[in-house]
């Protein structure tokens, strides 16, 4: 195994990821901009080095100095976390150009899942199920309101390498297209310097589902079951939760299948994720491929008993899973609370000083924090400062569990959504199991209205 690894990442992923190497006895080096350096997983790593000014672009994002510290440091290996590097194609091939081992798929497989347009091509040759949708990347307004009358509104537009919503819109009309094809397509360059585009098919009111796999060097490849991940805002997650509470085993097993053809036809290595539309009658269809660990991999640790950081450590190095898909099997239920720094009425973010944080405790709670009870949250970073999760032998138990949580939850100091994440768990729909996507706009704002 590695003896030591570079963590290119801050905040609760660089935390989750040395919790794991110290147990597996890995010397781990963090990096921190100015603004992070009170952060707990600073003080968490064996060593650590000042990279540059806040701004990321100045610090997470400056690859040379991370290669040089990489370099200065002895690591063996990078571990890019979440966001940020994670998914940079020139990242990941300076890493392997360099002799440093890449804590993740080879680069070649990032930029192909990277476009979305492309991605979408090798999933259909996998035999993966896609929406329809154009092929190619539309090049203007006109030509996209071609392509949406021919499919029949509504419509998705998306940025070709987009991510987290942005470059993103659905469409009903030739009004609404052409203006969000110009401001999505500026949006998308400004964000990811490319602003191309393309459209789908609307699928509406869809449950939006992921399906985690693992592979290795060997041809080994399992899949660790999947995640209800519906509950989102802005197109970004808030809650998640495994399994998922209306699949039936015949289609967890055939997008199980799926994903696998995914991963073969990719000739995939090490930790990934295929995310999936799903519909009222358990049609699904490939979103996209996320090439990296989630932010929500903790459900499917806690379901799977499987430590997902262990398992890409032991692929980067060479090593085989220690894991099979017969061996692998569903344990209880799992439900994942993503904690901002935002107004709950306007999911703006609220950075500031806390002056209180009380945490939750007990049998089956788990917390990835990325603060301390006197951390200042810095408008620099994503505004998410903690993840919840519980685990429970039923999903009825684990609700009950994360309700008692949340609400023994205590930050002062700055806002947060934990009032819209008590309304969220407690609501009667989202104990039916009736979280698609459109939760939020359905039965969170309205209720703001009324108070």
């Amino acid at each position: 195994m590695f003896k030591k690894i570079l963590i290119a990442n801050r905040g609760e992923i660089a935390a989750r990821i040395i919790r794991t190497c110290k147990r597996l006895n890995i010397t781990t080096v963090a990096i921190y901009s100015e603004a992070d350096q009170g952060a707990p997983y600073v003080a968490m790593a064996d060593e650590s080095y000042l990279i540059g000014k806040p701004r990321v672009n100045e610090s997470y994002l400056n690859i040379d100095k991370i290669v040089s510290v990489a370099k200065e440091s002895g690591a063996e290996a990078i571990h890019p976390g979440y966001g940020l590097l994670s998914e940079n194609t020139d990242f990941a091939k300076r890493i392997e150009d360099e002799g440093i081992t890449f804590i993740g798929p080879r680069a070649d497989v990032i930029s192909k899942m990277g476009d979305k347009i492309e991605a979408r091509k090798e999933m259909k040759k996998a035999g993966v199920p896609i929406i329809p949708g154009t092929e190619e990347a539309v090049a203007s307004s006109e030509e996209a309101k071609e392509f949406a009358q021919s499919f029949g509104y509504p419509v998705m537009l998306k940025a070709s390498a987009g991510g987290g919503g942005i470059g993103m819109q659905a469409v009903f009309n030739d009004e609404e297209l052409e203006k969000a094809f110009e401001g999505n397509s500026k949006r998308a360059k400004a964000f990811f310097g490319n602003g191309s585009m393309f459209i789908e098919k609307l699928i509406e009111n869809p449950r939006h589902i992921e399906i985690q796999v693992l592979a290795d060097e060997h041809g080994n490849r399992v899949y660790l079951f999947e995640r209800e991940c519906s509950i989102q805002r802005r197109h970004q997650k808030v809650v998640e939760e495994a399994p998922s509470p209306v699949l039936s085993e015949q289609t967890r097993k055939e997008m199980g299948e799926s994903a696998m053809k995914a991963v073969e036809t990719l000739n995939y290595t090490n930790a990934g994720t295929i995310e999936f539309l799903v519909d009222d009658q358990e049609d699904y269809y490939f979103l996209e491929m996320n090439t990296r660990l989630q932010v929500e991999h903790p459900v499917t640790e806690e379901i799977t008993g499987v430590d997902l950081v262990e398992q890409q450590l032991l692929v980067a190095y060479g090593e085989a899973l220690t894991i099979e898909q017969k061996d692998l099997s569903i344990q209880g239920h799992a439900i994942e609370v993503r904690i901002y720094a935002e107004d709950p009425n306007t999911f703006y973010p609220s950075p500031g000083q806390l002056t209180k944080l009380k945490l939750p405790e007990g049998e089956g709670i788990r917390h990835e924090l990325a603060v301390h009870g006197t951390s200042e949250v810095t408008p620099f970073y994503d505004p998410m400062i903690a993840k919840l999760v519980v685990h429970a032998n039923t999903r009825d138990e684990a609700i009950e569990l994360m309700s008692r949580a949340i609400h023994s939850y205590e930050i002062e100091g700055i806002k947060t959504n934990l009032t819209m994440l008590k309304r969220i768990i407690t609501h009667d729909r989202f104990k039916q199991g009736d979280t698609k996507t459109t939760f939020i706009q359905d039965y969170y704002l309205p209720t703001l209205t009324n108070h």
